[in-house]
């Protein structure tokens, strides 16, 4: 595996340090205002990314012409993403919540799992820090 981290991988892991970062600031910090609409957009938008360009990151566990079952979990992003926007236009914002929330913890589980699972960049980098390769 490469050390140097391609286009797609290098978007989808700043994209994810953003929503990880903004998204705990956005459970930590009171709901309603410029701040939060603005930190939300940018978490939205960076949700986005992460899904979108995890189809254009390939590696050796696809399965099906290209893709894994991990880009399931990116085509499911797209769906909270569209319903939190849906939701939140609406006025539902219990519904606006769940889906934001949801989907933010799911990204750190994800997030997690991705600097677990052996042979993955971020894993061989935590590693690699910690000098156990």
């Amino acid at each position: 595996m490469s050390a140097v981290l391609g286009p797609w991988a290098a978007a989808h892991l700043a994209a994810a340090a953003w929503v990880l970062t903004a998204g705990g600031m956005q459970l930590a910090r009171p709901k309603g205002g410029a701040v939060h609409r603005w930190l939300g957009r940018s978490w939205l938008l960076a949700m986005g990314v992460v899904a979108l360009s995890s189809f254009g990151i390939h590696t050796m566990a696809q399965q099906w012409h290209g893709f894994s079952a991990i880009h399931l979990l990116s085509l499911w992003v797209l769906w909270c993403i569209g319903a939190a926007l849906v939701t939140v236009r609406r006025g539902q914002i219990a519904a606006h919540r769940r889906w934001v929330v949801g989907a933010y913890w799911g990204a750190v589980i994800a997030g997690l799992l991705a600097a677990l699972a052996p042979g993955r960049w971020l894993n061989l980098w935590l590693t690699s820090i910690w000098g156990y390769t």
